[in-house]
């Protein structure tokens, strides 16, 4: 299986995203005899075998269905099983875009973690490029090398398991193919790391010497993106800018317009009410006084069965311009509405501060 390019049948093998609902992708791998248990039904890996890619799928008794996708780097970052925090695609899309990532970088990666980045970076470079991603813990160094192996991702991608900050980037035995003039010659650093400043002395080394180099350092606290601005001022690096990516879903909708002498009427409108209500109570007619005796023998042969609140309807006399009270479907003709937008914070979107920074040739030393 390959994130490289798209394949219309589904084999054997395969990785298959189910996209069970908009919260809730999983990704399988197709294996006779295996069965997909979900909320809305069993789904059989045999019954996959030769169907076409986004396909919909019924459950094994006819009841419900689900979608059968091509993985792409955008949708296994919404399904992979998280071992670390990760990068979503809001922030990973604009730091590509932003460092000019294309066929043929060289990227240096540190801090793996889940490997969900380093997809979208082995993909966007294609077969001519190539990563070099670093991760120092070893359980989740493994877990990633394992699913880069069967992601088919290792012919352009390199995972190795070092203490960057420690260690530094240079490996000493490099696979054929994976050089440049004997060198690593990364031209895109990108860091999620928990002390970056420690690594950024060590990136001399690595990076390109003839052509500009970019890097992006992704960090959660204001308090980390100070101490790499300043291992980046110290080092020679250029153009130091941080930026937050805040992504938000705008909607039309419809707003009453609301005048001034509208309000005014229905505060004149309330008060006279309130006025009214006040002199009916004072006209009230109580009646003649009783004797104690006559309302105790009235009581004792009257059986009596209370009543249920009535309830007071809105008759529309009053004047409310706004409609409150009553419910006012959304452009209804009655009142004068303007178009808007509404905003939504429903996207995944800030999970870190990029600080992006550049290294020309003639000031590396």
């Amino acid at each position: 299986m390959s994130f490289y390019s798209y394949k219309d049948f589904i084999e054997e093998g395969d990785l298959v995203l189910a996209f069970i609902s908009r919260g809730a992708t999983k990704p399988i791998n197709v294996t006779k005899g295996q069965v997909l248990n979900t909320r809305y039904g069993h789904f059989e890996h045999d019954k996959m075998i030769g169907m076409r890619y986004g396909s919909q799928m019924a459950g094994a008794k006819g009841h419900g269905f689900i979608h059968l996708l091509h993985p792409t780097p955008e949708l296994w970052t919404l399904s992979l099983p998280h071992r670390t925090q990760i990068v979503y695609s809001p922030d990973s899309s604009y730091i590509i875009q932003r460092l000019r990532v294309g066929p043929g970088s060289r990227i240096i990666e540190a801090g793996t973690g889940s490997a969900s980045f380093t997809h979208s970076f082995a993909r966007t470079v294609a077969k001519q490029g190539r990563v070099f991603t670093y991760e120092f813990h070893e359980p989740r160094y493994l877990e990633a090398k394992k699913e880069l192996e069967e992601h088919g991702l290792t012919e352009n991608t390199m995972i190795t398991h070092r203490d960057v900050c420690k260690n530094g980037f240079d490996i000493e035995s490099i696979p054929e193919g994976f050089t440049q003039d004997g060198k690593l010659d990364g031209d895109i650093v990108f860091l999620d790391l928990p002390a970056p400043w420690e690594a950024i002395p060590h990136l001399k080394s690595v990076i390109s010497s003839e052509r500009q180099v970019g890097i992006c350092c992704f960090s959660p606290c204001i308090e980390q993106v100070e101490k790499a601005v300043k291992a980046l001022e110290d080092e020679g690096w250029t153009s130091i800018e941080m930026v937050e990516v805040a992504g938000k879903r705008w909607e039309a909708r419809k707003d009453m317009v609301k005048d001034v002498g509208d309000v005014i009427k229905r505060l004149k409108d309330i008060q006279k009410r309130k006025s009214q209500g006040i002199e009916k109570l004072r006209n009230v007619n109580v009646g003649d006084k009783r004797n104690i005796d006559e309302t105790s023998e009235e009581a004792s042969t009257t059986e009596t069965t209370p009543e249920p609140p009535k309830k007071v309807q809105n008759t529309g006399k009053s004047f409310n311009p706004f409609g409150k009270g009553i419910r006012v479907k959304e452009g209804d003709e009655n009142f004068e509405w303007r178009d808007v937008t509404k905003v939504e914070s429903e996207i995944k979107s800030h999970t870190s501060y990029l600080t992006f920074a550049y290294m020309n040739p003639n000031r590396i030393v």
